[in-house]
């Protein structure tokens, strides 16, 4: 999947990634995080502003650059990189509100034939993972590379 995204700036753990947003309201600097959770093998993915003077994200905050499908792009090649460093690992997101969430898996179906010829896409539904289906509005997501 070829679209325009930000060039990535890597940690050498390959586990924090950073980028700048460009757009109406300037540069924004944006980090992304795996962070491993409850086993050896799911990691959670957080993304969002990078708070200044820190390594911390801020994920409510709405920058209203113009640029969320390259962010999304940005944030998938990141997804592509660090199950290439980790293969056998499981990504969890869900969005820090509804209505993120809900652009998530907007993008995801927009994109799933493409996505899953790399990877195992599943959506989480009333407390059970089921494969991600269009049309089915789930509160969470799970992706492994196959």
């Amino acid at each position: 999947m070829e679209l325009p995204r930000y060039k990535l700036l890597a940690a050498k753990s390959r586990t924090v990634f950073e980028f700048t947003s460009e757009g109406p309201n300037g540069e924004i600097h944006k980090l992304i995080k795996f962070t491993r959770i409850h086993t050896k093998v799911v990691f959670n993915l957080a993304f969002g502003d990078k708070k200044p003077g820190t390594n911390d994200i801020d994920d409510e905050v709405v920058s209203n650059n113009g640029d969320s499908k390259k962010i999304l792009a940005t944030v998938a090649d990141a997804v592509d990189r660090f199950t290439r460093d980790y293969p056998s690992t499981w990504i969890y997101a869900t969005g820090s509100t509804k209505s993120r969430t809900r652009l998530y898996q907007m993008s995801i179906s927009k994109y799933l034939p493409e996505v899953i010829k790399n990877f195992e896409v599943y959506g989480l539904i009333k407390g059970e993972w089921q494969t991600f289906r269009n049309g089915i509005a789930y509160e969470a997501f799970l992706v492994k590379r196959k």
